[in-house]
């Protein structure tokens, strides 16, 4: 037994393995509480051929609840509050284990907490026992009204909870923003950042000729105008040489070509004033009929 004005001014400390939490149906019962332990004690077995460790924690009694702690940050992991536990037992065939009943706030859930004591779990039993015992004294000396402060201190307490897990969470987001924005900020002493060809709006490297040459435009590309002399022109397949508008000019014609061309002309120019001296005779005829 412990000195009464430890648990309600203050809170025993103890150290235990928690094995876990599972939902009951019922609030109390020893057979509840047996079948929850042999559940959780089947699942740490497992968790141990995997080689995962059960945690350690930190029990806080008092006449206000069963806080449990993280034994190294001190960080509250759960808030059992004594008006909301129903029922608490150690195992008579393992003095290691023992768990209490205690109804989520929000939910109503019956959930069993499970823990490992190495060979104390009836000392803690006691303990609990003897907070309720307080309690409940405590109740009666104050008509009631100690309970609505427990009450409402409970919830302060569940909400402080809250409030510290969400920050630890913030914490570590910032925590791992500062890392990512270091790692990008860093880079290696003396690097020289590779050059980049320039590229034009089609992502694609201009292409730069060896040697000028002409071009001229077609479809807007530029295309270039390969230029032959006359011997690498060739002939054609009656042995005359093919017609280029480029190089030809106006009076490169052979004689008899040209003589020909003379005549149409001479001609052309006879018929025009025979056409002439038609005209004028119709005219003079007109006239006369008149």
């Amino acid at each position: 037994m412990h000195n009464p004005e430890v648990l309600v001014q203050h809170h025993v400390t103890y150290s235990a393995k928690f094995l876990g939490i599972t939902e009951v149906d019922q609030p109390k019962g020893t057979d509840v509480v047996r079948i929850a332990v042999r559940k959780l004690k089947f699942q740490s077995h497992i968790r141990k051929s995997e080689g995962e460790k059960i945690p350690k924690v930190e029990l806080q009694i008092s006449i206000y609840g069963v806080k449990i702690l993280d034994p190294k940050t001190k960080d509250i992991l759960h808030n059992s509050q004594l008006h909301r536990m129903s029922f608490c037992a150690d195992d008579k065939t393992d003095e290691r284990i023992f768990a209490y009943i205690c109804t989520e706030l929000n939910t109503k859930k019956h959930l069993c907490y499970v823990f490992d004591s190495e060979k104390c779990a009836e000392e803690i039993t006691v303990a609990i026992g003897q907070a309720f015992d307080l309690a409940y004294t405590k109740f009666l000396e104050s008509g009631g009204k100690d309970v609505e402060t427990r009450q409402q201190i409970g919830n302060f307490q569940k909400r402080i909870q809250d409030l510290e897990m969400e920050n630890s969470k913030l914490k570590k987001q910032l925590q791992e923003l500062e890392d990512q924005l270091l790692s990008t900020q860093a880079s290696p002493a003396g690097s020289i950042p590779a050059r980049v060809p320039s590229t034009d709006i089609f992502d694609m490297v201009p292409f730069t000729p060896t040697s000028p040459v002409s071009r001229i435009p077609i479809c807007n590309v530029t295309l270039p105008l390969p230029l032959l002399s006359p011997k690498n022109r060739g002939v054609d397949l009656f042995g005359a040489e093919p017609f280029d508008p480029f190089i030809c000019g106006f009076a490169d014609y052979t004689p008899d070509i040209q003589s020909k061309l003379d005549e149409i002309q001479v001609g052309s120019s006879h018929c025009a004033q025979k056409s002439d001296s038609v005209s004028i005779l119709q005219t003079n005829v007109l006239a006369r009929c008149v």
